[in-house]
């Protein structure tokens, strides 16, 4: 398949009849998609706005690319090396060049098969993107083969946001508590923060602020200015857990779905203009990212190694990756079109074929779903 310029990067395109999506060659970057609803196309995931600028030459590969969702392993920052490993920030899996091995279309399915060869921990990571005739869906695998020791990892999901405020609904599936990551960015960077770090809470709609205050963190755009990251202990009891957001006056709800006993977390960074330093230069806002992982918090491989606040809790931070067995990372996103009154989602059921939205306010949707992949991932050993 021959490669397209797609904001300012290589990238391959994939489709099905209802979604039309781009993976880009450095960094595999799942973006942009869009997906065939009944009032027309719509592409819900955000695109950095520098994306077709020319940037210093010391900006990480991961920021020249950053759109759509990615896979991060190990996920984080990794500002600190584990052992002999320094690893690129989220990962090569985020920033290294992706090989398309295999495209297949058959009977209304279309597989792509991607791959890429590790360095730093020698290894395999192949990524399987599936899309299906008549479901708006992306069914995301990626495996690792190869590579021993305890690894963090991730999809990272940004979602762009109307700029009218509170114009999305977030909603999840039942999660243990929530906590307000202690250190967003380097103090030198100077990047300001509205909720108070290292807060936890019971409650999106009550979260504690620097300001002494409660704020809600369902309701986005908010928070003019700054930049937040909390993160969301998924019930691991789930036979699968669930994040939402609903736009209301733009008819459609997006949703994604995991195995909470494979990402184990939910991780929300709030992006609206708090990094005033290139090429944020205060110009990243009205960006969501629903990021599931195993990791503690974005700090890095390192940090998810140590002891911390959630693994000392009973809450691993890691997984532990064996040459002899590969470790396979499901996940899928959708979207699917409501009618008026249709608010925050209330509950997901997975039923014949089917994905059933409830609203709080009663109204129900249903999606063409497969589920199945959910279930191929074994319950992974924990780390210490």
């Amino acid at each position: 398949m021959k490669l397209r310029n797609i904001f300012g990067q290589p990238s391959w395109r994939l489709a099905s009849n209802r979604v039309e999506a781009f993976v880009t060659h450095q960094g595999g970057h799942l973006g942009p998609v869009k997906f065939s609803l009944p009032g027309g196309k719509i592409q819900p995931y955000a695109i950095a706005p520098w994306a077709k600028e020319r940037l210093a030459v010391d900006v990480p590969d991961i920021l020249k690319v950053l759109r759509g969702d990615f896979f991060c392993c190990p996920f984080g920052g990794n500002a600190e090396p584990w052992r002999r490993e320094k690893h690129l920030p989220h990962g090569e899996s985020a920033n290294a060049i992706w090989s398309l091995d295999q495209e297949q279309h058959d009977d209304g399915n279309h597989i792509f098969r991607f791959s890429l060869n590790t360095k730093t921990r020698s290894g395999l990571i192949e990524k399987k993107i599936q899309l299906r005739d008549g479901h708006n869906a992306v069914y995301c695998q990626h495996t690792l083969s190869g590579m021993s020791g305890p690894m963090s990892f991730g999809h990272h999901a940004m979602l762009r946001f109307p700029s009218k405020p509170g114009s999305g609904i977030f909603r999840t599936s039942r999660f243990i508590f929530g906590k307000v990551c202690d250190q967003f960015d380097s103090p030198a960077l100077a990047t300001p923060t509205f909720l108070q770090p290292g807060a936890e809470f019971k409650r999106l709609d009550r979260v504690p602020a620097v300001t002494g205050e409660l704020t809600d963190i369902s309701r986005y755009p908010a928070r003019h200015g700054y930049e937040d990251a909390v993160l969301l202990v998924s019930d691991p009891k789930l036979p699968y857990a669930w994040t939402a957001v609903t736009f209301p006056e733009q008819r459609y709800v997006w949703f994604a779905l995991k195995n909470p006993a494979l990402l184990r977390f939910t991780l929300l960074w709030y992006s609206n203009g708090g990094r005033h330093f290139p090429p944020w230069n205060g110009r990243h806002v009205g960006v969501m990212a629903l990021e599931e992982i195993t990791s503690f918090f974005h700090y890095g491989l390192a940090e998810s190694v140590a002891s911390n606040s959630l693994s000392h809790r009973g809450y691993p931070t890691t997984v532990t990756l064996s040459k002899r067995h590969p470790t396979v990372i499901p996940y899928i996103m959708a979207v699917q079109s409501i009618p008026r009154g249709f608010d925050g989602v209330r509950k997901i059921t997975l039923r014949g074929g089917q994905a059933i939205l409830r609203s709080e306010s009663g109204k129900e949707v249903t999606a063409p779903l497969d589920p199945t992949i959910l279930q191929t991932a074994k319950r992974l050993k924990r780390s210490p």
